[in-house]
């Protein structure tokens, strides 16, 4: 099932069971996938196209969550926890410390990579291999601990 039938599934069951936070995060993911396929000029959008928007959606409410910790804004970072939780759901199963890492270097092995300066042809190479499943700022780190 793709992700968006799955999100008006979901919506139409927070509408009974009255979840505000949940629909309103659901409505959320539902206008960015359709903002999405109109910035692509399409009627649907690809699951890899959909995994974007909700790892982009997923980072915006991470990036505000450190934030808003950072101010001592409690009352924010609870509802964004809650966010997070509900965007996860959709999101496929993440990757092991141990899975990425050998996802990494595999990579390394088949673009050659020899030094740090061949970082760009292994995130390049890597990020369609990880795409929802790994975070990028993660896949970098190991990238550049296996390259030095």
């Amino acid at each position: 099932m793709a992700i968006v039938e799955l999100l008006n599934e979901d919506m139409k069951q927070a509408m009974k069971k009255k979840e505000k936070l949940r629909l309103g995060v659901i409505r959320m993911v539902k206008a960015a996938m359709q903002n999405e396929a109109i910035k692509l000029q399409t009627d649907s959008l690809s699951e890899e196209e959909e995994l974007t928007v909700l790892a982009r959606e997923l980072k915006q409410r991470k990036d505000s969550l450190h934030e808003f910790k950072q101010a001592g804004r409690d009352d924010l970072v609870s509802q964004l926890e809650e966010e997070i939780v509900v965007i996860q759901a959709y999101m496929p199963e993440q990757l092991s410390e141990e899975e990425l890492e050998e996802i990494v270097v595999q990579t390394i092995n088949e673009v050659q990579a020899q030094s740090k300066k061949d970082m760009g042809k292994v995130m390049s190479s890597l990020m369609p291999k990880v795409k929802g499943k790994a975070d990028g700022a993660r896949v970098n780190q190991l990238v550049q601990k296996n390259l030095s």
